[in-house]
């Protein structure tokens, strides 16, 4: 006679290798997250007149003009260099990150980012 009410047999069991699962997968997300914020990504602009280097914590570490770059007459040009150079050292930093995760997720949207709803 089946069992009404519930799953039979082995139930707690699954829970507890889920359980186990979903925790391993954290502690590899925390070492990733920590990996990850020690990294340095650096972007040019300018054909290398300005070097952005950020870090895996979304913070600028350096910046890298080229002598002949810095024009008194032209402010506005090295200003956008700078913000083109840091945005995508920015971009950079992100794109290894969101590809790390996905890797530890296998594939599954949301985790390690905030859900999607």
């Amino acid at each position: 006679m089946a069992k009404r009410g519930g799953f039979p047999g082995g139930m707690p069991g699954n829970m507890n290798n889920l359980m186990k699962q979903a925790q391993r997968m954290q502690r590899q997300m925390e070492e990733t997250t920590k990996e990850l914020e020690e990294k340095e990504y650096s972007a040019s602009s300018g054909g290398g007149a300005v070097t952005v280097t950020v870090s895996g914590k979304k913070e600028v570490v350096s910046v890298k003009l080229a002598e002949e770059v810095v024009d008194p007459d032209d402010i506005e040009m090295l200003q956008d260099l700078i913000v083109a150079a840091t945005n995508e050292a920015l971009r950079k930093m992100e794109e290894e990150s969101q590809t790390a995760m996905a890797k530890l997720t296998g594939g599954l949207g949301g985790l390690g980012g905030g859900f999607p709803f």
